[in-house]
């Protein structure tokens, strides 16, 4: 294909391009402000949709993230795409929190004695991964839910805490970015009524007694 990169990155490259993007955190976080924002929809329901995305990616269902945050969507009245968007809250700097602060509040809920103790959540994740391939439930009940437990139970608060934060101030900006939006066609409008006045002769609209 004609724009192909001539030279592939190497692993190490993609990597470290998934973890440090080219463009950097801050300019990719205001271009998908920008991509929300720009969505079509109600401010309602789009921020409906995203804050259904970042509730999602407080749960530990890893790989369904997306499919769990468009039903919730659907479920709400959200946009999809919003809510697909939404589900970057969960990323690779943000899921060792997330999984950390999950698996500490649920076993505080459910009282279990596993409070401090640290989890490898790399060997939970592939146990969780061969046991459902395998079928196996004895090693998914044996490996996977003393830990999936208590995330999943602490991942209830945590999502929905992060529902509220981010509907209240993604329904501001886009109403806001909607409003702008308006304003600049109705000012587009106004100047070509006026060319196209002065065209015919007559005066600009602004002129006009």
């Amino acid at each position: 294909m004609l724009f192909n990169r001539r030279v592939k990155p190497s692993l190490g490259a993609r990597i470290k391009a998934f973890f440090l993007p080219r463009t950097g955190w801050k300019r990719s976080a205001r271009y998908i402000g920008h991509r929300v924002a720009r969505l079509p929809g109600t401010p309602a329901s789009i921020a409906t949709g995203f804050a259904c995305g970042a509730a999602s990616a407080m749960t530990p269902l890893m790989g369904i993230h997306i499919v769990f945050a468009a039903l919730m969507s659907w479920m709400l009245g959200g946009n999809m795409i919003a809510s697909a968007i939404g589900t970057a809250i969960g990323n690779p700097w943000t899921f060792p929190v997330i999984w950390v602060g999950t698996y500490e509040l649920g076993s505080m809920i459910l009282g279990s004695q596993a409070q401090g103790e640290a989890v490898n959540f790399a060997l939970l994740f592939g146990h969780m991964v061969r046991a459902l391939i395998h079928l196996d439930g004895a090693a998914f009940m044996a490996d996977v839910m003393p830990v999936l437990l208590p995330m999943l139970v602490g991942s209830l608060p945590l999502a929905i805490l992060a529902w509220i934060i981010t509907y209240w101030p993604v329904k501001r900006a886009v109403a806001g970015y909607q409003h702008a939006r308006v304003l600049r066609r109705h000012r587009k409008a106004l100047m070509r009524a006026e060319a196209l006045a002065v065209a015919q002769g007559g005066l600009p609209l602004s002129r006009r007694p």
